[in-house]
């Protein structure tokens, strides 16, 4: 038998065991429809394997299988996760946080994972209906829960839905408690789950954490009286169909904010996501419409959350009046600087104050905290590194900001997850503080920029699919490390960190530890001329990610930007030529 004819038999073998009484007849429909059709691809495509529970939880395209996202799936899952909170707190009421987003098929995934907490006796708080991320991050911490649950995908096509994992801080699960998960929820089998809640101990909760959360986020404020100086500033916001919907107008409102307008097509709760091609606000395509109604508005800028608002997107002018999106590590910068800045004004700064970025994050961060005399922490990407910086430095070291590159920031410690709610209130306080000082938020950058130098991040996708393209992903880390690059772009290498055995070699051959709380698949290779390049295998993807970073001293004014943008695309395809992609 030949290798695809042997999938095939194994993809029907495990097909027709959800034939059986246990799965609803709307699933054994589905099911058999595939069993029946010619062309086996959507068979195999849905049984050639279990859909994974990661470190993060689960991540699918919805529908019947054993690669799917369904109510079955979920349910094992959630099982085993309810095995371990009652193993890890025994003899203890534990609970739980349910919440879920805009997408397909999310409230019932909601209330599926309820039911099977409860039925363990397991106290849920369920919210009522779709909420953000980060109060779902929140609402753990607040209500004393053990852990918690998210029904999300969040930026990922319409297809897809998805299931986050929290622990009792209120970030996604770290070690031991990942691995420990995994092994529990491995072990179920569909007929140990117990679908057949218990009403008692589920409690809807909804208004009074949204007050609470609301509260929290003004926390994040530095200066109130440059927002009641410009409280007419003229923000365009979309929720991209999206749990931003209502939280994110009525924070800026007790802000001092009072100029809000929303993009109406977008205001509309829907997980097809009709208005954009995919609900990314990294994508400058799904800002079309904010900024079309920021043109015809006369905006000061355009903002967006993604479907489950832990991410946001900004858009302002530049000096010709043509909308600029900025990218996830000059908001990161920004947000940073300005937090610094100011903070350091109004005598806010004590001392033992510390910022996190992640490591493939840009080191204009690093700069402006070095020469402000802030510490900066580095850390994984993935915000629950972010979360257990917060976490090991609670009560010792005072969180003031930390982000990543893909357009993720917390200003405040109330949260551990990404938190667009607070951060869109943020930069619209920074773009009053601009405007109070006779500038846009494209000008502030110029500056920033001037004082610390030009800085330009590009990343390189490769995208290597199915078994081959993984086994060619394993082999490119594997000729990374034994053939390391001597250049990137005409630069000489100096310095190669690897954090899969925590070593960092210089080109005199000194050799240094990293201090890192675990090892990770990544490698980084620093210039003599300031370049960073971070390479890391997806852990969610079949793909393999470049982080380049380029470096330009000569930026003396705000119209050297153009120039030194394009000094550096020439840069990044010769490092794209150095490393053969």
């Amino acid at each position: 038998m030949d290798d695809n004819k042997q999938l095939i038999a194994q993809c029907e073998a495990r097909a027709k065991e959800w034939l059986s009484p246990a799965f609803d007849e709307e699933t054994r429909k589905e099911v058999q429809q595939m069993l029946d059709a010619e062309d086996k691809t959507a068979l195999i495509d849905a049984f050639y394997q279990n859909l994974e529970f990661g470190t993060g939880g689960l991540r699918g395209i919805m529908g019947a299988g054993t690669n799917r996202m369904n109510k079955y799936i979920v349910g094992m899952a959630t099982q085993g996760f309810a095995n371990y909170i009652l193993k890890a707190f025994p003899g203890k009421q534990s609970a739980v946080v349910v919440g879920h987003d805009c997408r397909n098929n999310g409230r019932m995934f909601a209330e599926t994972v309820a039911d099977i907490f409860s039925a363990n006796g397991i106290k849920v708080y369920l919210f009522e209906s779709l909420r953000p991320t980060p109060e779902i991050s929140f609402a753990i911490r607040q209500l004393g829960a053990q852990a918690g649950v998210n029904v999300t995908a969040s930026h990922n096509p319409r297809e897809y839905n998805g299931y986050k994992a929290y622990w009792d801080d209120g970030a996604q699960v770290l070690a031991p408690h990942d691995k420990g998960i995994i092994d529990e929820v491995n072990k179920v089998s569909i007929d140990q789950v117990k679908f057949q809640g218990n009403k008692e101990l589920i409690e809807i909760i909804g208004g009074e954490m949204d007050w609470d959360y609301l509260t929290a986020v003004k926390e994040a404020m530095v200066d109130q009286d440059v927002i009641l100086r410009h409280k007419d500033l003229n923000i365009v916001y979309s929720p991209m169909h999206g749990t931003g919907r209502v939280i994110i107008p009525e924070a800026l409102r007790s802000w001092g904010f009072q100029n809000i307008h929303v993009v109406p097509e977008q205001m509309v709760i829907d997980g097809n996501f009709p208005t954009v091609v995919s609900p990314n606000p990294e994508n400058a395509e799904a800002m079309t419409l904010g900024m079309k109604l920021g043109t015809r508005l006369n905006a000061d800028l355009v903002i967006a959350s993604d479907p489950d608002a832990d991410r946001l997107a900004i858009v302002c002018r530049n000096p010709k009046g043509e909308w600029e999106i900025l990218n996830g590590n000059q908001t990161c910068m920004m947000f940073c600087w300005y937090i610094i800045a100011n903070k350091k004004k109004l005598g806010q700064l004590k001392g033992n104050e510390f910022l996190v970025k992640t490591i493939v994050t840009t080191e204009e961060i690093a700069r402006i905290a070095e020469k402000n005399g802030v510490e900066l922490k580095d850390c994984y990407t993935g915000f629950k590194w972010i979360a257990n910086e917060i976490r090991v430095n609670e009560g010792k070291k005072k969180y003031i900001g930390g982000g990543e590159e893909s357009f993720g920031f917390l200003p405040f410690d109330k949260v551990r997850d990404k938190d667009s709610p607070a951060s869109i209130c943020l930069i619209c306080e920074i773009a009053a503080w601009a405007k109070d000082n006779g500038m846009t938020l494209y000008d502030l950058l110029m500056n920033i920029y001037v004082e610390y130098g030009f800085s330009k991040e590009v990343t390189i996708n490769v995208v290597k699919p199915g078994k081959s393209g993984a086994d060619e992903i394993k082999q490119m880390m594997v000729n990374f490390r034994q053939n390391p690059p001597k250049e990137l772009g005409g630069a000489k290498v100096c310095l190669v960190k690897d954090y899969q055995t925590l070593e960092a070699c210089y080109a005199d051959g000194r050799k240094e530890k990293i201090d890192m709380p675990t090892t990770s698949n990544v490698l980084q290779w620093f210039c003599e001329d300031g370049t960073k390049v971070s390479v890391r295998p997806s852990g969610t993807e079949p793909k393999i990610k470049f982080y380049t970073e380029v470096k330009d001293s000569s930026m003396e004014c705000a119209k050297c930007y153009e120039r030194c943008t394009r000094d550096a695309e020439v840069k990044i395809e010769a490092i794209k030529k150095s490393l053969g992609l």
